[in-house]
């Protein structure tokens, strides 16, 4: 989560860590990206959890602010 002191800096890097928590979670759960030798269940998994975290940081972002 961004820091209030870091600026504009720190909220660009938040944003761009969420996308790409978000591209990275969706690609995990559509089997698009994929790591050898672990079964595609534990992928999808593994990738709802990477978009519902991404998705309660913003939910929890947007309460603190």
């Amino acid at each position: 989560m961004a820091k209030s002191s870091g600026g504009l800096m720190g909220i660009i890097a938040w944003i761009t860590g969420i996308l790409v928590s978000l591209a990275v979670g969706f690609g995990m759960i559509g089997e698009t990206l994929t790591v050898p030798a672990i079964p595609a269940i534990v992928t999808i998994i593994a990738g709802w959890i990477v978009v519902i975290g991404a998705i309660v940081s913003v939910i929890m972002a947007i309460f603190k602010a």
